[in-house]
């Protein structure tokens, strides 16, 4: 016989990651403040390997609107300039010799809203995966009733499934209003 409440526990955990997801697709978007997340895709060439740029240099925010590289290993200082420019982020690095600076640009009106949109694909995504958690388990209690639950217990657990996936779409639309107020404060 099935287990209901590992069910719901699993689907609960699920729907989780679904919102971890988010969080972490957010955070490498740009709002205008300089945030270290946005490096976590660049990598480096080091020593014949492609390594995280955190693996090479640490990494930090001088102030709100600046990204402070410096190389433990200086002769990689242009390895590292050129990994920035060949990443997505949109930034070009200044070096005085010995560390490596990203000023993050105040975005414009436009560019904030084009941002806005891009973490609301993000947060669908989310609220896709979490939709497809549901209806997974649906069917899981479905042949659930052909082992043997009754019809009550089934309907009861669609219950408790239906308030777990209201929360994780809370949740999703929580973290998209905090980034969407992160890009659009000036």
């Amino acid at each position: 016989m099935t287990d209901v409440k590992t069910i719901l526990s699993e689907a609960e955990g699920r729907m989780g990651k679904a919102a971890a997801y988010l969080e972490d697709e957010l955070s490498r978007v740009r709002a205008g403040r300089a945030n270290i997340a946005i490096l976590d895709g660049v990598r480096v060439l080091s020593y014949g390997q492609k390594v995280p740029l955190n693996q090479v240099a640490s990494v930090s925010c001088s102030d709100p609107r600046t990204i402070a590289i410096k190389p433990w290993d200086r002769k990689q200082i242009g390895i590292i300039e050129k990994a920035i420019m060949d990443s997505d982020v949109g930034i070009t690095p200044e070096n005085n010799g010995e560390t490596i600076r990203l000023s993050i640009p105040q975005p414009t009106e436009e560019r904030r809203r084009e941002l806005t949109k891009q973490c609301a694909k993000y947060a669908e995504k989310a609220k896709v995966e979490v939709r497809n958690v549901r209806a997974d388990v649906k069917d899981k209690l479905k042949k659930a009733i052909k082992d043997g639950l009754s019809e009550d217990l089934e309907k009861d657990a669609e219950g408790d499934l239906q308030k777990v996936h209201d929360k994780a779409i809370r949740q999703i639309d929580a973290i998209l209003a905090a980034k969407n107020k992160e890009i659009m404060t000036v």
